[in-house]
């Protein structure tokens, strides 16, 4: 991207993005990066397709060739969410078609589009080390946002690995706060998280226990985001890797994670922590660690470096949880823009 000031925009045209489009897609993608996307970017294009309620996919055209493209997608509760809000995911323009607008009338599109579905700001994230991007957000009006990416290289922490250390048996009597996932006190039975709570794949059974869970965490019911949310997990992703947590038989926590060669620019395998939610009622059990340690566990054999999430500032609990679960301040960077 450029930030130089964009020249006359008469003669682009904005359209949704189709099918056909695929070819220019991934030439333009691939021009960006190091490696072609091309089974990524199909799968979003499915996606909106799919859904295309939650998807926004546009193309700009320059004199009837395609010049760049835009992906977004509505958050409907990702990363702890409770306004409506867009995520930027994508944005490409062709080498020559650099400098004319092209850029700004996509984000505009996107704009419109999210408005018109009540957003009320856009989000994305870029890795400090990518000058162009953030030369072209602050020209666009973005600004640092107020949530933390974190990261975690899985392998050199000790969550999920052989140097796991064992934890505490539960304590039903123990209080906690409802918002802090791992387990606390001393180690009485020498067990690994993961062993003491029964973890298994998260299927669409589930929607019901996990929109219980959420309602008594949120206080209110997002069983419209949730049903979206776990078939995305189920679907959209690449590979499969969400999670649930069963206790006395019921879902008592799960996690909702994706593996895919593609988002915000990434050309490595990297897994996505979208949710992480555990039953208040089930606090301080290691419920969390339990299905996080099991997670990391199947991401090291699936061969995938590292998993990222994002989580609110306000959320100190949290953010706590992932610190001692290994996380750190990834190298990408969280940037809002408001739409109202």
């Amino acid at each position: 991207m450029s930030s130089r000031s964009p020249m006359p925009t008469a003669d682009l045209k904005t359209r949704p993005l189709g099918a056909d489009d695929l070819a220019a897609v991934v030439a333009i993608d691939a021009a960006e990066g190091a490696q072609p996307r091309r089974r990524y970017l199909e799968r979003r294009l499915a996606q909106a397709l799919r859904f295309p309620e939650l998807h926004a996919q546009f193309a700009v055209e320059a004199n009837g060739k395609l010049s760049g493209f835009v992906l977004g997608r509505l958050l409907e509760g990702e990363f702890g969410q409770t306004e409506p809000g867009l995520r930027l995911e994508e944005i490409g323009v062709r080498t020559e078609a650099r400098g004319r607008g092209t850029g700004r009338t996509l984000i505009a599109a996107l704009e419109d589009w999210g408005r018109q579905r009540g957003a009320l700001e856009m989000r994305t994230t870029a890795l400090w080390t990518q000058h162009a991007m953030l030369r072209f957000l602050e020209a666009d009006g973005w600004r640092l946002g107020r949530n933390q990416v974190l990261d975690c290289v899985i392998g050199e922490e000790e969550l999920g690995s052989a140097r796991e250390r064992p934890l505490a048996s539960p304590d039903e009597e123990r209080p906690g706060d409802a918002n802090d996932y791992s387990a606390r006190g001393a180690n009485d039975f020498e067990a690994l998280a993961r062993d003491l709570t029964e973890v298994r794949a998260l299927n669409a059974a589930d929607l019901d226990g996990v929109a219980r869970i959420d309602r008594r965490l949120t206080g209110g019911d997002r069983s419209r985001y949730l049903r979206h949310a776990i078939d995305e997990a189920l679907a959209e992703s690449g590979i499969r890797v969400s999670l649930a947590a069963i206790v006395d038989g019921s879902l008592a926590g799960y996690v909702m994670a994706r593996v895919d060669l593609g988002d915000f620019g990434r050309t490595a395998p990297v897994a996505i922590l979208d949710t992480l939610g555990v039953d208040p009622l089930r606090q301080g059990h290691g419920i969390g660690r339990a299905l996080l340690s099991q997670l990391l566990v199947n991401l090291a054999a699936l061969r995938v470096e590292r998993v990222e999430t994002v989580v609110a500032l306000r959320n100190v609990a949290l953010l706590a949880f992932f610190v001692r679960a290994g996380f750190a301040p990834a190298e990408r960077l969280a940037f809002v823009k408001p739409l109202a």
